[in-house]
């Protein structure tokens, strides 16, 4: 079953003023005027309907970092918060093999109307957030967590985990050395998704506004109980507690294109 819908995000406060967490796809709710948009119920147990254990990744890591998280509250397959407004894929209509028959005949008003009472408030919330902590003279680090499935079309993702970035190399450049350093875990860097996607939530929130960001993907057969979330946010937490403490990387940078930086030096 979809969990019960509340609101279109939900934010849980935290102390700290150098890092904000956000969760794009933490939830499979659905409105109940949607009617489980025609589903099988089963539908939404899946990955297209929601990143199985980023909410419970993320609430552990804001926890440990003393950090406030903002969540979505409703299903990816109601309207896709980590797109932008004009991308095609915002509402999707045919998800890895599963026809959505609430989103096959949706127009531009039917569209403009969830924008409008999901993704919109949504992105409201954290552009408020980082307007209270800017005026605070703060220029916060932003995470956002998701999870991948371990299989994709037959195919075997060998990574544990992912950092997905763009133009910014300051965070996610020395998270990715961070997590690989043991060599324990298989670390992809951009894989087994880029990170440059236009006006997606970090592209809006971080690229645009020039504060140090990265999108940290956990594969979901690690993170689909309370145990396997609650070690994998301890071991980003570690990654990530000394990096966010660092004065330098609390700058506004507005960066050019990734094909014209120079690469990342590993360290």
């Amino acid at each position: 079953m979809p969990e019960p819908y509340r609101a279109p995000v939900e934010i849980v406060p935290g102390a700290s003023s150098d890092v904000l967490l956000l969760c794009d796809h933490a939830t499979n709710a659905v409105p109940a005027e949607f009617g489980h948009l025609g589903l099988p119920l089963e539908q939404f147990q899946r990955h297209i309907a929601y990143d199985i254990g980023a909410a419970a990744v993320t609430r552990e890591l804001a926890r440990l970092l003393g950090a406030t998280a903002i969540f979505s509250g409703f299903s990816r397959l109601l309207i896709d918060p980590n797109r932008g407004p004009d991308d095609p894929t915002l509402v999707m209509r045919l998800s890895d093999g599963a026809v959505i028959p609430g989103n096959a005949r949706i127009g531009a008003e039917g569209i403009a109307q969830r924008i409008a009472h999901f993704h919109a408030p949504y992105h409201e919330a954290i552009a408020r957030h980082l307007d209270i902590m800017a005026a605070a003279d703060q220029a916060p680090a932003i995470i956002a967590v998701h999870s991948f499935t371990p299989v994709w079309k037959t195919e075997p993702r060998p990574w544990h985990a992912a950092v997905l970035w763009d133009r910014d190399p300051r965070l996610a450049c020395p998270l990715i050395d961070s997590l690989r350093q043991d060599g324990k875990f298989e670390i992809g860097d951009n894989e087994p998704y880029d990170g440059a996607l236009e006006n997606d939530t970090l592209y809006r929130h971080g690229t645009k506004r020039g504060l140090p960001h990265a999108l940290i993907e956990v594969r979901q057969d690690l993170i689909s109980d309370d145990f396997g979330a609650g070690a994998w946010a301890n071991r980003l937490a570690t990654a990530l507690a000394p990096l966010i403490r660092q004065p330098d990387i609390h700058k506004i940078e507005q960066w050019g294109s990734r094909a014209d930086m120079d690469p990342p030096i590993r360290r």
